[in-house]
């Protein structure tokens, strides 16, 4: 009896088998990337050194250094800002290494059909 539609024998066809290898490998390289991401650290700094702030490739805030200066100055609207702007480039910083991770890993899937 003929067969209609689908894929004759067992398997997946050798192309089809192929892509699938692929991406399985493409799958593993992202995950181990961004275990790698989230252990690095990314440092800012506002104020001119006044103010600096750590976080992680997940974005989490890991430390927080403020100048014995600006301790001194008892201006807290302005530790404050600076803090602020100091997390905020750093989380920038790790955003910007997790699309660099991600373009490298699909720059090689502009000419897929879909």
């Amino acid at each position: 009896m003929a067969r209609h539609g689908g894929f004759s024998g067992a398997g997946l066809p050798g192309n089809m088998n192929n892509l699938m290898k692929q991406a399985q490998r493409m799958q593993r390289q992202m995950e181990e990337s961004q275990k790698e991401l989230e252990t690095k650290e990314f440092t800012a700094a506002a104020g001119g050194g006044a103010a600096q702030v750590t976080c992680n490739g997940k974005k989490e805030i890991l430390r927080v250094a403020v100048s014995e200066e600006i301790m001194a100055s008892g201006d807290a609207e302005m530790l404050q800002d600076l803090i602020v702007a100091a997390a905020r480039e750093a989380q920038r910083q790790a955003e910007e290494a997790n699309s660099d991770i991600m373009s490298k890993m699909t720059g090689g899937l502009g000419g897929l059909p879909f």
